[in-house]
């Protein structure tokens, strides 16, 4: 039964790559959004690169722990953005997808074993 975990690794990892390539590239939406909020484009790119490592370590095993934590703490600022915003029903699904970063944390392999 290791394919329902794969797919939620894979969802993740696609989520978290395509939001930080998204932010890299200064997509006018994630702009104008995150503008609003003080994110000038330099952080955003910042912000956006965080997310693409993140993206990159949560498919390697040994460093699957280290890219749960960076996707979680950027996902964790978008949800909090996302309130300010009213946006509540992504905000949800942004907070279940760091919970779901945080059972594929806790089920990977410890760094250096």
């Amino acid at each position: 039964m290791k394919i329902v975990p794969n797919i939620v690794l894979a969802i993740l990892v696609f989520l978290a790559i395509s939001a930080g390539i998204t932010k890299i590239l200064l997509l006018q939406q994630d702009v104008e959004f995150f503008g609003k909020y003080g994110f000038s484009n330099p952080i955003l790119i910042a912000y956006g690169v965080i997310q693409l490592i993140g993206g990159v370590l949560l498919v390697l095993p040994k460093t699957r722990i280290m890219g749960a934590v960076l996707i979680a703490i950027t996902f964790l600022i978008s949800a909090v953005v996302l309130v300010m915003d009213g946006n509540i029903p992504v905000a949800i699904i942004t907070v279940i997808c760091i919970l779901f970063l945080g059972v594929v944390a806790k089920s990977s392999p410890k760094m250096g074993a």
